[in-house]
């Protein structure tokens, strides 16, 4: 079998009545931006399921807007924390039925939605469909700017690291230290140690604190001026307010096409690109930085995905873009190591194997790829495709992966879904 058709099976054999969960060891639910991703991968050979997908995340979204980053379609005592930690059930906002978490993530939707429209088969049916989702996504994003953009900068944030997608990257390190938590036992709890490696994922020290998080917000009734009150995590994320300006850029283009123009998902942009560059860059690292809002400063911590997704978002003028290239890029030797890892290896918290700390991710590269095809640098894309499909190639459809080339290892879970989908994407849309 090829990888093409191994890919296509791996999201067939992940599908369940009418969307997709990541991995059949380590992830049994719906997760938000996975099925963003995931429908790319769809749309290659099966457009139905592709909307499926899509459609089936909002059957968890709340009557304020809020999108939540688990959908727990079916009972399951696989994963933690379940929806009895969550407790959003008990919410007059949020549905019974099916349950969700309380937490969101990455806004992806709306450049999802745009690539599905441009590769249809059907633009009829693709049209009308389009049509009743964007009034959902637009929803979603006026929660975002309602409730997490208090000072009206065009910066949203995020009150939790599972939020960013980037669950345990050095980013969360100097705020999750605010965090005091009482000594417990979490391995006889957490179902994913019985599936993956201890080095391969956050410590039980550093899930406490994201449990203590959970557990502040349904204190709170997850009233977002109670927990903005008192959270020490209230992060603008780079990487979530980039995803959600190309979003909104989307939005808008797409609403042009269907004949009912929204200038209120561009109006959001322009907002969210003139703030990211006065207030997120950093002309000392040449990168994107995090604004921690407790401290009121940003946050000087080791990550490539700040520049990675705002290259995906246009944000970097050319001045930026030459630095980011020359800095990033130019400098980088792939004698010894693939790109791009999540950490540099010559940075003293890089770990090679710990999530967000080092590996390599499939859709980190794919939004790396189309962000420098989008702004010209289509040399440098297509080395990013060539060392991301080459990692697939030797080692199947893993979660993510270590970047030596000298010692590459498979890390995390197999049969990992996006990892399927975006490499049909890479394949059928180079």
């Amino acid at each position: 079998m090829s990888r093409l058709e191994e890919a296509q099976e791996v999201l067939l054999a992940n599908w369940r009545d009418g969307y997709t969960i990541p991995s059949p060891l380590l992830y049994p639910f719906q997760w938000l931006w996975d099925s963003g991703f995931i429908a790319l991968g769809y749309a290659h050979f099966d457009e139905d399921k592709a909307w499926s997908e899509i459609n089936a995340l909002f059957k968890g979204q709340w009557n304020n807007g809020f999108l939540p980053h688990i959908i727990f379609h079916q009972e399951s005592d696989q994963y933690y924390p379940g929806p009895d930690v969550w407790q959003t059930h008990t919410l007059d906002k949020a549905p019974t039925s099916p349950k969700t978490s309380g937490i969101t993530q990455p806004p992806v939707l709306g450049f999802i939605l745009e690539q599905l429209f441009e590769q249809t088969n059907n633009l009829k049916k693709t049209t009308e469909l389009a049509r009743r989702i964007i009034p959902k996504i637009k929803a979603f994003h006026q929660y975002l700017y309602n409730e997490r953009d208090p000072n009206t900068e065009g910066l949203v944030y995020i009150r939790h690291n599972w939020e960013s997608g980037l669950d345990n990257s050095p980013l969360w390190d100097d705020a999750l230290r605010r965090i005091n938590t009482p000594k417990k036992d979490l391995a006889s709890i957490r179902r994913d140690l019985a599936h993956v490696k201890a080095d391969n994922r956050p410590s039980n020290h550093e899930y406490l604190k994201y449990i203590w998080l959970v557990e502040h917000f349904v204190e709170c009734g997850y009233e977002e001026e109670k927990i903005r009150e008192h959270c020490p995590f209230l992060i603008q994320d780079p990487v979530f307010n980039s995803l959600l300006i190309a979003s909104n850029e989307a939005l808008f283009r797409l609403s042009e096409k269907i004949g009912n123009p929204d200038m209120d998902f561009l109006n959001w942009a322009i907002a969210g690109k003139k703030a990211m560059n006065s207030k997120l860059w950093d002309e000392a690292s040449v990168n994107y930085l995090g604004y921690d809002l407790v401290t009121n400063q940003q946050i000087n911590a080791p990550s490539n995905a700040g520049f990675i997704a705002a290259l995906f978002a246009e944000i970097p003028n050319s001045n930026q873009l030459d630095r980011i290239i020359s800095t990033h890029f130019s400098n980088f030797s792939d004698d010894d190591f693939r790109m791009m890892p999540t950490v540099m290896p010559d940075d003293p918290l890089f770990e090679g194997k710990r999530y967000w700390r080092g590996p390599i991710w499939i859709n980190t590269n794919w939004l790396l790829i189309r962000g420098l095809q989008k702004n010209g640098e289509s040399t440098w894309a297509d080395k990013v495709r060539e060392h991301t499909l080459e990692l697939i190639e030797e080692f199947g459809f893993y979660e993510y992966f270590h970047p030596s080339k000298h010692a590459p290892e498979a890390c995390g879970t197999p049969m990992f879904s996006w990892s399927a989908a975006l490499y049909l994407d890479l394949i059928h849309r180079p």
